[in-house]
């Protein structure tokens, strides 16, 4: 009898954990559809607002906080407090402006200044460049800002984009959000076991590949992230050696008014070994050292909500 409990409960939890799925999912799909009927900017200000109240209360705002205290001991926390509800700003607007995603880009050569999106005259330089030059490329990203524009960018400047990301856990919610990221996004390659080999395979087909970098991966290579040991994801390196090929960082920074500066980086060069390869844990402590530099710049623009350091 109590195995059976034991096994009823059990069925109970499955059953509830996919009920709450489902809610969960359907709310997502419900609000984004819903959000796009309504002003972007508008729209971006009620979401940040909300996250802005809502966030102080939940335990994501105490590992924020331990982060930002680790990585800006010299920050009083009243500081530490005022980015971190920056970053509770970010987080809302990001939310809201992905049911309008399909309109954010809208940079046009012929009028640079009247869009929202702003781009210095080197990185216009640096897209015609990669994308004209005949070689496939390896672009990396971080969560900064709204983490969604890099693959925008890519595709509107004629780069043939494969983008690698994360299918969120609940499948109604993930259909939405392929639909959403599939406009003017590239080819959009799932993260799991096959992803390394459909990457490499699409860098080996001339295409530019694009990845977030900066969050801690369980059985990664250590790097120094503010001066501290963590562990980074190494695929941009890994892949680098399999095959060869220019580097670049695309950053995106907020601006007022729901606008962004979008930039990207000269060449990133690698880092080799003694018998000249591509030597994985100093790449990637190259790409980790970047990522940092943007961050030091516009701390309250980075999610800092996830544990870097473990």
């Amino acid at each position: 009898m109590a195995l059976l409990t034991a096994s009823t409960k059990a069925r109970a939890r499955e059953a509830a954990k996919s009920i709450g799925g489902s809610l969960i999912g359907a709310a997502t799909v419900g609000m984004l559809r819903t959000t796009r009927y309504f002003d972007p900017v508008k729209t971006s200000d009620f979401f940040a607002r909300m996250t802005r109240l809502i966030g102080p209360r939940l335990r994501e705002h105490r590992i924020g906080r331990a982060n930002l205290t680790a990585a800006f001991p010299e920050k009083s926390p009243e500081e530490i407090e005022q980015i971190l509800m920056g970053v509770w700003d970010n987080l809302g607007r990001v939310g809201a402006e992905f049911a309008h995603m399909d309109h954010v880009w809208d940079y046009d050569r012929e009028n640079p200044n009247k869009g929202r999106i702003e781009l210095p005259r080197r990185s216009v330089e640096l897209f015609d460049q990669i994308r004209d030059d005949g070689k496939p490329a390896l672009i990396f990203a971080s969560h900064l800002a709204n983490w969604e524009l890099p693959a925008l960018a890519a595709v509107a400047h004629g780069l043939d984009a494969a983008i690698l990301y994360r299918r969120p856990n609940i499948a109604s919610a993930d259909r939405i959000i392929q639909e959403m990221r599939q406009v003017n996004m590239g080819t959009l390659i799932p993260a799991g076991r096959d992803a390394p080999l459909r990457l490499a395979q699409a860098l080996k087909d001339g295409k530019h590949v694009a990845m977030l970098i900066d969050q801690y991966l369980t059985g990664g290579v250590e790097v120094t992230f503010f001066g501290r040991k963590t562990r980074a994801n190494p695929m941009l390196a890994r892949l680098l050696r399999q095959v060869e090929c220019p580097i670049h960082g695309v950053r995106i920074i907020r601006l007022p008014g729901g606008r962004f500066t979008a930039e990207l980086t000269e060449e990133v060069p690698p880092v080799r070994d003694a018998e000249g390869r591509i030597d994985i844990q100093g790449t990637t402590q190259a790409i980790t050292s970047v990522v940092e530099s943007w961050v030091r710049e516009h701390p309250e623009q980075w999610l800092w909500l996830h544990r870097r350091w473990r």
